[in-house]
């Protein structure tokens, strides 16, 4: 059996199916490595845990995902720009991570209690503060209406845009990018300033 890093993707990209069909609890090494092909010991030549696995799936999303929200909160946009490229990237980040999106959505609560993935948090009050920031630029430069509430109209868009997982599939009729097109023209018609 090879031992490089393809190999080593290759498990990890099983491994995010089967813990996004089964629960990360219901999830024994034994059924990833049936699901791989390989007998469960071969796993432990890769992966110490099954907790491993999942920290690494969830880890690769987030700093991914990270990098390009990152980019698009340091380039200045406007902030109708930058919702615009927030959705799209989340839709992208939807297309790229599918199974860690479905675990990080079912799992991220319970996972985050144990210090291992005390990072979860962090992201989540990450992703909160800059999402609520755009908002709250959006109103204070009367991009969007002054009568919004922040926190409700953060939570629709959050709840909207990624709830899509659960429905989205990877090489499906749309591309991420069509799909967040017609997104933002639903969702940003009505937080625009009225004239």
């Amino acid at each position: 059996m090879s031992g490089g890093p393809e190999r080593r993707e290759e498990l990890l990209a099983t491994a995010a199916e089967v813990f996004a069909a089964q629960g990360y609890r219901a999830t024994t090494v034994r059924r990833i490595a049936d699901a791989a092909g390989i007998l469960a010991g071969s796993l432990y030549y890769h992966f110490d845990s099954k907790e491993s696995m999942v920290d690494e799936i969830l880890s690769t999303f987030l700093t991914d995902l990270w990098a390009r929200y990152d980019a698009v909160l340091a380039g200045g946009l406007g902030p109708r720009e930058t919702i615009e490229a927030l959705v799209t990237e989340s839709f992208r980040g939807i297309d790229r991570h599918h199974a860690a999106v479905a675990i990080y959505q079912k799992e991220a609560r319970v996972l985050q209690t144990q210090p291992r993935f005390a990072y979860l948090a962090d992201s989540q009050a990450k992703f909160e503060k800059a999402w609520l920031g755009t908002l709250e630029r959006g109103v204070a430069e009367q991009a969007f209406r002054a009568d919004l509430d922040i926190r409700l109209t953060y939570r629709f868009l959050r709840d909207t845009v990624w709830v899509a997982a659960s429905w989205y599939r990877p090489g499906g009729q749309h591309s991420p990018e069509e799909i967040a097109r017609q997104y933002l023209s639903m969702v940003l018609e009505g937080i625009n300033l009225r004239e």
